[in-house]
């Protein structure tokens, strides 16, 4: 099975940028399609983006969308979220998810993901 660790949280002001980068090891990474989520605090595990195995399909949530990129290094073993024009309500702990299948539009349901990882928390201050 393959491990993921996320790391690039921290505390950043709005309008802000953040890079959060997932690392896997254990198995390839190719072998997985990724998303990204999010939970704050008192709130359900919210869908961000995803992206298939070869990296060439990208798929986003509303709140998200035109300011946050999903990406993709397979060499590297990693996949990017990079977050822009931050906002305080963006302030989560931030997972990356991993699976082996995935079919049309289960990427935004977390029950559609096998591997998970251990979350990084970002906090955006007004």
């Amino acid at each position: 099975q393959v491990q993921l660790v996320e790391s690039g949280g921290g505390l950043v002001q709005a309008g802000g940028s953040l890079r959060l980068a997932c690392a896997a090891s254990g198995r390839a990474l190719s072998m997985y399609f990724m998303g990204w989520f999010r939970r704050a605090p008192g709130k359900e595990r919210d869908f961000l983006a995803a992206i298939n195995w070869s990296g060439d399909r990208t798929y986003y949530a509303d709140s998200v969308k035109g300011r946050f990129t999903i990406s993709r290094d397979n060499a590297k073993n990693t996949v990017y979220l990079q977050m822009n024009s931050l906002r305080p309500e963006d302030t989560a702990v931030y997972y990356c998810a991993a699976a082996r299948l995935m079919v049309s539009n289960a990427w935004v349901h977390a029950r559609s993901y096998d591997y998970w990882g251990q979350g990084t928390q970002v906090t955006v201050s007004s």
